[in-house]
């Protein structure tokens, strides 16, 4: 008989505990009968009449957004804050590649101002046509010792 009571006592707790932790989560907007701050009072003070009177009284139903004028949702495509986001994207992007498109146009008229191939150095660290020093015609470049 006792391990009933305590299987009752700890069952009641829980019951409270999830009731008013429920309670106080629960959107104001849809608490029914009294403030929040007094159901949590009720649920506390009559542990098991007052979590059911919460769950049966004080917890409103969701509102339906068919009927009765609640708030109701657009679809994206139907939404008008939506669509003027997309627009301006779309003028954003449109910018964005007629800059690109502009740039590019300007690259392509600037002068050449790459290295030639002919002025690399090979691997060994000397120029390729035997100069190593493209000042002087016909110079090595080192140092006369």
């Amino acid at each position: 008989m006792v391990r009933f009571w305590v299987i009752a006592i700890v069952a009641v707790v829980v019951f409270t505990i999830y009731a008013v932790v429920d309670c106080a989560l629960f959107d104001r907007s849809r608490i029914r009968g009294l403030p929040r701050g007094w159901w949590i009072v009720v649920i506390l003070l009559v542990p098991v009449i007052g979590g059911a009177l919460w769950f049966l009284v004080g917890r409103g139903r969701p509102l339906k957004f068919g009927r009765g004028g609640g708030r109701r949702s657009n679809a994206p495509d139907d939404d008008p804050e939506f669509l003027r986001r997309l627009r301006e994207d779309a003028a954003h992007e449109e910018r964005i590649r007629k800059l690109e498109q502009e740039l590019a146009e300007l690259d392509s008229d600037a002068p050449d101002t790459r290295e030639h191939p002919d002025d690399a150095l090979g691997t060994d660290g000397r120029r390729p046509d035997g100069n190593d020093n493209p000042g002087e015609p016909g110079g090595s470049g080192r140092p006369n010792a």
